[in-house]
């Protein structure tokens, strides 16, 4: 299953994305039977909310949103106009705000960021299932590799 909006850059697109993936999700399931746990609803929600966010606080224009659903992950797929390259920054307990793609890069299987001729796209892999765990080395976002960063060809 595949989706695509194109969100304004008003007030309510962050709202209206997190519907829009719930209400996507909520499909899924219903007319697919597709199995998907409640922390990878959550999450999604979360990873949509985040990255819509980081969107229109820093680009100019519309936001486009898409989300890909396969049996086993949801790609939530976010392009702006801006095309500087987001970095997640260093760690800061007393740091108030900012903390964004941090949340988004430690919940996600796959992180990917892509600048384009216009603006940037940002991909997001969320498991649907959860995935048990049987080693005690720290989450799984941190035994992942840094993010790829390409360029547009």
């Amino acid at each position: 299953m595949r989706v695509g909006y194109a969100l304004g850059g008003n007030g309510h697109c962050i709202a209206e994305a997190r519907h829009h993936a719930g209400a996507f999700l909520d499909q899924a399931v219903s007319d697919h039977q597709l199995p998907m746990s409640a922390r990878a609803r959550d999450l999604t929600q979360l990873v949509v909310s985040e990255l819509v966010t980081n969107a229109r606080k820093y680009a100019p224009g519309p936001v486009l949103m898409e989300l890909r659903l396969t049996a086993s992950v949801v790609d939530v797929v976010v392009w702006d106009s801006d095309p500087t390259v987001p970095a997640a920054r260093a760690s800061d307990p007393g740091r108030i705000g900012q903390h964004g793609l941090e949340i988004v890069h430690a919940v996600t299987e796959k992180l990917l960021v892509e600048q384009e001729r216009v603006g940037k796209r940002i991909t997001a892999r969320i498991a649907l299932a959860d995935i048990p765990r049987s080693d005690t080395t720290g989450p799984a976002s941190m035994q992942r590799p840094t993010p790829v960063k390409r360029t547009a060809r």
